[in-house]
């Protein structure tokens, strides 16, 4: 690919390698060969193919999402909002969301839907948390993401009979041959042509998962060189059920099982021993954290629904904790993911001064590529992947323009992302993906979930269907029950008197 460059642009959010931190610059040159970066900032005077002006842009280094299920969750847009067990500490996970799922035709919309919404919101590198599903190297090379694969699997399914009580009916087998495949998919993710497709260890979820498989899913990490990811510490129901069987906190049991690490991820990592829902004496759960070099997938907008929150993104960040931010669940926008952590920690920690936007930015970019073992991705710097995002300082929702992050974080959000370049081609033009067809795979998807809606009262343990669960807002009345009044037998009025 021949040379590229985005002249003057306005801001420029680049990389300084000797304060490991991004520094803005203004009216400076951004030159990309192919998919590398070969000038950030000053005035670019080498030969150029093409030419983009920069003069009412912030360029800055595309986003990485550490955590997010594209396969499945846009599909419970309007039915998960408001759900929660009441009885299970109001997570959803164990009684609600095994009940609406996708079938096998509405996977590749769903996943369509998520990757248009993530590329629009600025991520320019995704970890999928998916089961392995026909056709998912391809597709997501097809968005133009660069993605990392990771294939799900356990050895327990959980259940509950009342809504009261968790259970797991475990299949250990079933657990190493699903890991077996699961490790045919990160061979083909390694070969695919597009080379921008990696993979990642992922067992699902610490207490689906027999301790044996929990180690050897770390072990095949460590040969494979790959990192690491499991769900833990992200709800009371889980950490009670931990503490149960092993009279350790989650994370306390995973670093007796020699898995905490730099190469390990902790999705979602809310409930240490520290959170005051466990009442659990203090064990040093982020002390642990910090000493192993484990990171923290921050997701916070699927678990404020719920009214559960990490205590906080400011605590963790200070105490030396490396933390990524991901979506896990729609809305799949990295921007709106990003105000959520800001706005929660600080009425959570009661203190504006719990963390700096500049630390949420910097979680996004560099935390998550520090998460995933890459020094290549989330920072504009010479030699690193041209992985772009181009946000137009002249919208509306972005001005006035006294610091241009702020801006995008706390009012434009997606509204102001111009353009998205991944590799060294654009995959966002003018706010449209021109990789998918975003509007026909809503469709496909809105169709999936009418297919999935009957389903619902054979899967519920009580029998309820979709609309007892979870009600709309208001009553659909079909016609309206408003009468036009009829002026011919209208009755005169009886004048006033005194």
């Amino acid at each position: 690919m021949p040379v590229t460059v985005i002249r003057n642009a306005a801001w420029i959010v680049a990389y300084d390698e000797a304060a490991q931190s991004h520094v803005y610059l203004k009216g400076g040159d951004v030159a990309y060969d192919g998919g590398k970066l070969i000038q950030v900032g000053g005035a670019y005077d080498g030969p150029a193919k093409t030419s983009i002006d920069g003069s009412a842009m912030m360029v800055m280094p595309g986003l990485v999402n550490i955590h997010s299920h594209p396969s499945s969750e846009a599909m419970t847009k309007g039915w998960n909002d408001e759900l929660g067990s009441p009885r299970l500490y109001g997570s959803s996970l164990y009684e609600f969301m095994p009940l609406f799922r996708c079938d096998a035709e509405g996977v590749p919309a769903c996943a369509a839907v998520c990757f248009s919404e993530l590329l629009l919101s600025g991520v320019t590198t995704l970890v999928d948390l998916s089961v392995p599903w026909q056709g998912w190297a391809d597709h997501i090379a097809a968005s133009g993401l660069r993605g990392v694969l990771a294939p799900m699997y356990r050895s327990a399914r959980w259940f509950t009979k009342n809504g009261h009580v968790v259970e797991y009916e475990f299949d250990a087998k079933a657990g190493e041959a699903a890991m077996k495949q699961a490790m045919a998919v990160l061979d083909q993710a390694a070969k695919h042509p597009s080379k921008r497709l990696s993979g990642m260890v992922a067992p699902s979820q610490i207490d689906t998962c027999t301790p044996e498989l929990i180690k050897e899913s770390f072990a095949e990490a460590k040969r494979r060189k790959l990192p690491f990811q499991i769900h833990a510490a992200q709800s009371v129901v889980e950490f009670h059920e931990i503490t149960r069987r092993h009279g350790k906190t989650p994370v306390e049991w995973l670093d007796s099982l020699g898995v905490l690490s730099p190469r390990s991820i902790i999705g979602h990592g809310i409930f240490l021993d520290s959170h005051t829902s466990t009442h659990w004496p203090a064990t040093g759960d982020l002390d642990r954290l910090v000493e192993t070099g484990t990171s923290v997938a921050h997701c916070p907008v699927v678990f404020q629904r719920r009214g559960i929150a990490l205590q906080t993104f400011g605590r963790y960040v200070q105490s030396g904790v490396n933390v990524g931010i991901g979506t896990d669940t729609y809305p799949h926008n990295m921007l709106e993911e990003m105000r959520a952590v800001s706005i929660t920690a600080r009425l959570l920690a009661e203190d504006v001064y719990d963390h700096r936007a500049a630390e949420v930015f910097t979680a996004a970019t560099l935390g998550g590529a520090k998460a995933l073992g890459r020094n290549d991705i989330g920072r504009l710097s010479v030699g690193a992947k041209a992985d772009i995002v181009l946000v137009d300082v002249t919208h509306p929702n972005m001005r006035p323009v006294r610091d241009p992050i702020r801006s995008l974080i706390y009012a434009a959000a997606d509204r102001a992302v111009k353009t998205v370049i991944v590799d060294g081609r654009i995959v966002v033009e003018s706010g449209r993906v021109l990789t998918m067809d975003h509007e026909k795979a809503c469709a496909d998807l809105e169709a999936a979930q009418r297919r999935a809606e009957p389903l619902v009262k054979e899967l519920d343990w009580a029998g309820r269907d979709h609309l007892t669960i979870s009600p709309l807002m208001f009553k659909v009345q079909g016609k309206s029950a408003t009468k036009k009044a009829n002026p011919k037998k209208a009755k005169p009025t009886k004048k006033a008197t005194a």
